[in-house]
């Protein structure tokens, strides 16, 4: 094999796909993420607007919009792409690589737009049915009332933490099912369009401060029955759609939830890693003989260091993608270990890219947190990133190493 094929092959992003992935399926991948690297400039430059306005911008919105990467969990029943969770992962890299809250955004957008795959039939079409690009934002906290009335229910409540509201026509919100005697019988996501819903701006914080993640609230709303997802039905697998074919909509609902949140952090480790080694040579040591970051053999280590979790993060991430995408395929329940495992493979991969962040840090030194600095932004970023409470490491971890010894259930339900 010639030397440059060899180069390629050694440079190539990370190989752990699911054996039943077809060229076709990695030509899909390969170009949508092409479209999203495209992008790169425009999100990089409104990045700084998104902090100060906290929402992503409709610049970046509308070019993502344009290059079809909000339908790419959509069915291709209404126009989407429906690809893999790989390739969801890799799309959400690449956008972080220019902005992390825009990339957020367009990752649990599309999240959203794949769960709404599991509705019923009527639901899907009360989304799509009359607008084939309708976007939708979630909560899974039932920080709801309800009561049962004839079709349906009606729904108070308020919901915090809602990313990409701003920029959504439908809402999944959670919500306590009950009986007609108002007994809490099933937790359950409520389908609510936002015309429904007031936006209350709380989203005040430190990091992912573009993502505009406000509190949605209603009032005596009605939900019909179509409209509501039984939780603990999708925590066993079983969903509404009557589509059983559509391999995407098969995938388990907490391990796809958790890998939702973890795309964007790969592509915001990969830019710090990028910027950090882009000025090595332009920046010196101070205090210190040598002429450069370049030359300095603590600055090699870390950089080494940052570019090994880095590896390390996308392992993980990968190979949970190809244990689900290809239990999917087959139309395979993944078991509970095998779910623990994609949830502890999620929580890994998160706490890698943020501590490459901070090894990276390190090695750039104090100037990163200059403002002008974009290397602070993506600092920030991920320390907010990485404390999304689903997928707390330590929680992840419990529930791994209890199912390795074979015991099921005790620490949450979302396995």
């Amino acid at each position: 094999m010639p030397v440059s094929a060899i180069q390629r092959r050694l440079t190539m992003t990370y190989s752990l796909d699911r054996p039943s992935a077809t060229d076709a399926d990695r030509a899909l991948r390969e170009d949508l993420v092409a479209r999203a690297a495209k992008l790169r400039g425009i999100v990089a430059g409104n990045a700084e607007q998104n902090e100060r306005d906290r929402r992503v911008s409709q610049e970046s919105i509308d070019a993502i919009e344009e290059a079809g990467l909000f339908s790419i969990t959509r069915p291709r029943r209404f126009g989407g792409f429906q690809v893999d969770i790989r390739t969801k992962i890799e799309v959400s890299r690449e956008l972080a690589r220019g902005d992390g809250s825009t990339a957020w955004v367009t990752a649990l957008l599309n999240g959203a737009a794949w769960l709404a795959g599991d509705y019923s039939e009527q639901a899907q079409q009360d989304v799509w049915g009359q607008d084939q690009s309708s976007r939708l934002c979630s909560v899974f906290a039932p920080s709801a009332t309800t009561k049962r009335v004839d079709g349906g229910f009606v729904v108070t409540g308020s919901w915090g933490y809602a990313s990409g509201s701003y920029h959504a026509q439908w809402a999944h919100l959670g919500i306590p099912i009950v009986n007609d005697e108002g007994e809490p019988v099933d937790q359950g996501l409520a389908l609510i369009p936002m015309s429904d819903l007031s936006i209350e701006e709380t989203w005040f914080v430190a990091g992912m401060r573009g993502t505009g993640s406000n509190t949605l609230s209603c009032e005596e709303v009605f939900v019909p029955d179509h409209r509501v997802l039984s939780l603990s039905k999708a925590l066993g697998g079983k969903f509404d759609t009557p589509f059983t074919d559509e391999a995407l909509y098969r995938s388990p609902f907490v391990p796809v939830a958790l890998l939702l949140v973890v795309g964007p952090q790969l592509g915001m480790a990969q830019a710090a890693l990028d910027l950090a080694i882009e000025k090595a040579p332009k920046r010196r040591m101070a205090y210190t003989e040598y002429g450069s970051q370049v030359e300095a053999p603590t600055v090699q280590l870390l950089l080494a260091k940052a570019a090994s979790l880095l590896d390390a993060a996308h392992l993980h991430a990968y190979r949970a993608a190809a244990d689900i995408d290809e239990a999917a395929h087959h139309g395979v329940v993944m078991d509970y270990k095998s779910r623990a495992r994609a949830r502890m493979d999620a929580a890994a991969a998160i706490t890698a890219a943020r501590e490459a962040v901070r090894t990276v840090a390190a090695a750039h030194g104090a100037s990163t947190f200059a403002e002008v600095n974009p290397l602070q932004r993506i600092l920030r970023d991920v320390e907010a990133a990485s404390l999304h409470a689903v997928t707390d490491p330590q929680v992840s971890a419990l529930v791994y190493g209890r199912a390795l010894v074979g015991i099921e259930g005790g620490v949450t339900p979302l396995v």
